[in-house]
């Protein structure tokens, strides 16, 4: 599933397109996708002036004419490229297409069909079901180590879990969380608890380093996901521990015929890949 360093370079080439362009025409070729799609859906959008294009933890939100936010969630294998028009005719899996005015055409592909797209009120954004509960964003000011420790501590659920719990920071998901724990030097199993207090002071600004890494490199391209432009992300060509079950650690060098080299296990029915000379 595309983290958040993948829905900021959608979000970021969208935006570079879409800002202040309208919907022209929005061709609408099935009526759902993991969830229905809103009733009348092409029609409310067609003909409205795009205002913004913004980013809260996966989801992409696109405030639009009219005091509307348009919702996306790229799901396992959504992509919205872009490109200049006319519109070839749509694949198998091309679900929806959107023509601005000037001549941009951006097509939802979605093999899978885990994603999905909602149209409501701006003014009710802050309740809806799917922002409600999240937690900080790990690249805004709200997320720092002292709101960070306060929600780790007393918990005994392994620190790779909590991170990966929205409501405790919204945005990350295993491949980034892997990543960060490495850099911290922290073992993925230990406790919530245990990390709160000076670890945190170091990991707040580990897990920024590691998603802007990613977002500069244009995310990681490991099975569906590509840019706005169609190209491929490039940060899978910098983990150090994710994906790399048996390799030699990057960092103390170990010999994976003494000590298994870089380890994998598994949480919560996810992969962890963590070293375990360099994590404790």
């Amino acid at each position: 599933m595309p983290e958040l360093p993948e829905v900021e370079t959608v979000r970021r080439g969208l935006a570079l397109k879409l800002e202040g362009r309208r919907l022209a025409q929005v061709d609408q070729h099935r009526p759902d996708l993991r969830f229905p799609l809103p009733k009348d859906f092409a029609k409310r959008l067609t003909g409205r002036q795009i205002l913004s294009l913004d980013r809260r933890a996966k989801y992409i939100l696109i405030r639009v004419e009219g005091g509307l936010v348009w919702m996306i969630h790229l799901g396992m294998s959504g992509s919205m490229v872009v490109k200049p028009g006319p519109a070839p005719a749509p694949g198998a899996h091309d679900h929806l297409v959107f023509h601005t005015d000037d001549g941009w055409v951006v097509t939802y592909n979605d093999t899978r069909r885990f994603g999905f797209m909602d149209l409501f009120d701006e003014a009710g954004m802050e309740a809806h079901p799917m922002l409600a509960a999240l937690g900080p964003e790990p690249l805004g000011n709200g997320f720092h180590a002292g709101g960070l420790s306060a929600r780790l501590r007393g918990r005994a659920a392994p620190i790779k879990a909590m991170l990966l719990d929205q409501k405790v920071v919204a945005g990350l998901g295993n491949i980034y969380v892997c990543e960060a724990l490495f850099r911290a030097g922290i073992h993925p199993t230990r406790s919530g608890d245990s990390v709160a207090g000076a670890d945190t002071e170091r990991l707040v600004p580990i897990i920024r380093d590691v998603l802007n890494d990613a977002i500069a490199a244009g995310g990681s391209t490991l099975r569906d996901f590509v840019q706005s432009d169609g190209e491929l992300g490039y940060f899978q060509h910098s983990f150090q521990v994710y994906g790399r079950e048996g390799e030699t650690c990057a960092r103390c060098g170990s010999d994976p015929a003494a000590t298994g080299g870089i380890h994998r296990i598994t949480q919560s029915g996810r992969s962890t890949f963590f070293c375990p000379q360099c994590q404790r």
